[in-house]
């Protein structure tokens, strides 16, 4: 029976350490999608301002009431870099809330990853006081926490 045990927690520790570092990169990649929404956030408002800029040149050159040449070419120029501006803007909220979106999917994922990972240590640990104690139900009770915690660390394959 020792040995037997002995194999189920030497199981326990590779599945542990598998889903260990499935954790620990899914997190990575949480924090990495996250830095790049930041990212793109900050870029989409940098194009507001130019936005709000353009804007701002168009009414001086209404309330000053420039007539002419100049001030006409002015509006069309501000009118065409606010247009850029503005699809620019688009694109970039685009891409942020896509960054962001899957940052959210790798947290839920890494969460997953969390759980089954604390099951298994308990299915270790648990089973492991077989060792001290010679009482057969605390491996069975490590293996179905080990089969519960691999079950929820797999569900974190599925979301995405």
């Amino acid at each position: 029976m020792g040995q037997r045990v002995g194999v189920l927690a030497a199981i326990l520790a590779v599945l542990l350490a598998v889903v260990s570092i499935a954790s620990h990169r899914t997190h990575t990649a949480a924090i990495i999608q996250k830095a790049s929404a930041n990212d793109s956030w900050q870029r989409y408002q940098s194009t507001r301002v130019k936005v709000h800029t353009l804007e701002l040149g168009e009414s001086l050159v209404q309330v000053f009431g420039a007539k002419g040449g100049s001030s006409e070419k002015a509006m069309a120029d501000f009118a065409a870099q606010k247009k850029s501006q503005e699809s620019k803007g688009k694109q970039i909220q685009e891409e942020a809330e896509k960054a962001q979106e899957s940052g959210e999917t790798e947290e839920r994922r890494a969460l997953r990853y969390d759980l089954g990972e604390g099951l298994l240590e308990v299915a270790l640990v648990t089973s492991s006081l077989f060792f001290i104690s010679h009482k057969k139900m605390f491996p069975v009770i490590g293996a179905i926490a080990g089969l519960i915690g691999l079950a929820i660390a797999a569900t974190g394959l599925l979301i995405g």
